[in-house]
């Protein structure tokens, strides 16, 4: 799979065409712009312009400002249009000028088309799964980046370079990037995720580690009218002694309300929360010779274990594997681990157009998966 990133990544970024303008057309951007209400001055940088070659600057080895203003005026050599300077200033003002909330609707976009593509066949037991995670970038270390992100505590001043703390929702269905939100580093993964709850649909499975098995969020995700499948949090003891046996190393248990509100939450939150809730621990062993044998406790909201049996529960857990992959296409194959941009915004930005980027090569690796797969069927 990283190979198959790696190839199409390569593919667009020594194009000398505009990237993705068959997925990205001018409709979409335009319509986006109109919902927005932005108003630009008609020139050769207009948003349009601006998105496709920060588009290119990202897929491309060569990132430099230079590298993208050289692609633009190759594109438009061959559309035989007066070329422009190669002075990057322009370029460089018009990505300062391209507001956050148009990269971030756009972003949300190519989620949303790409999701609605998912049929039946694609789904988990009737259901669409979606996967969370957070991560870190980092950025040049300039006064501003350090202000907004400052570096680990841990290192001395001058020693370091500011990093930003990243939660994202991934669908376990087409690997595209759905959900995103940015924060500083001290920034527990929780909180993140607390963020991004509001990005569920309805009959989604949020699937996730430990760091997001909480009282407080399975009551919440309960409430979208979704369900969430997370690994047992360190803290919780396991015992054989509790709970309801309804199948081998499965069994339905009951949580208690937290007598202390813990941190993250408001009074009024932690208020409203229930006296206690049912939810199903389900546990399974990792044998490898010459290793002790580990066990991992799963968490889930999904009780009916009719439908949801044990083994497809465990089998679940077991593709949560994939947003590491995931995350490592955005960081390694796309290189977004470490970022370019000298202020806060560009650099919230550059984020947004990485995984707008990653969505849109998600895009075509779908569409000839399916189409494929068609043909094959008719063979």
């Amino acid at each position: 799979m990283t190979l198959r990133v790696q190839i199409l990544k390569d593919k667009f970024s020594q194009s000398l065409g505009l990237p993705f303008k068959e997925l990205l057309p001018e409709s979409v951007i335009k319509l986006a712009i109109s919902e927005l209400k932005i108003k630009y001055k008609k020139r050769l940088f207009d948003p349009l312009i601006t998105l496709w070659a920060f588009l290119s600057q990202v897929l491309d080895t060569d990132k430099t400002c230079h590298n993208a203003v050289s692609k633009i005026i190759a594109h438009l050599a061959q559309e035989e249009v007066e070329v422009p300077s190669t002075d990057t200033s322009g370029y460089c003002q018009a990505r300062a000028r391209l507001p956050e909330k148009l990269l971030e609707k756009v972003f949300n976009c190519s989620a949303q088309n790409l999701e609605a593509k998912v049929t039946q066949e694609h789904l988990w037991c009737g259901r669409n799964v979606k996967v969370i995670d957070g991560s870190t970038v980092s950025m040049p270390d300039t006064v501003e980046n350090q202000k907004q992100y400052p570096q680990p505590s841990t290192q001395k001043e001058g020693c370091g370079f500011p990093i930003a703390k990243i939660g994202v929702i991934f669908s376990l269905a087409t690997g595209a990037a759905v959900a995103l939100c940015i924060d500083v580093l001290n920034t527990h993964d929780i909180k993140l995720a607390r963020r991004l709850y509001s990005f569920l649909k309805p009959n989604d499975v949020l699937l996730g580690d430990r760091a997001f098995c909480a009282y407080a969020d399975m009551v919440s995700i309960a409430k979208l009218g979704c369900d969430a499948v997370f690994r047992k949090h360190q803290s919780r003891t396991t015992t054989m002694r509790k709970g309801k046996i309804i199948g081998d190393c499965d069994k339905l248990v009951t949580w208690y309300k937290p007598k202390r509100c813990p941190k993250g939450l408001s009074k009024d939150e932690f208020d409203a929360l229930p006296p206690s809730i049912t939810v199903r621990e389900v546990y399974y062993y990792i044998s490898i010779p010459g290793f002790r044998t580990q066990r991992v406790s799963l968490i889930t909201t999904l009780l009916d274990i009719a439908t949801y049996s044990t083994l497809e529960i465990v089998g679940l857990y077991g593709q949560r594997w994939d947003v590491e992959l995931d995350l490592r296409h955005l960081k390694t194959t796309l290189g977004m681990d470490v970022l370019r941009c000298k202020t806060p915004s560009m650099v919230r930005k550059e984020i947004y157009v990485f995984l707008l980027a990653y969505n849109l090569l998600r895009s075509l690796m779908w569409s000839a998966a399916t189409t494929y797969t068609r043909i094959s069927h008719k063979i």
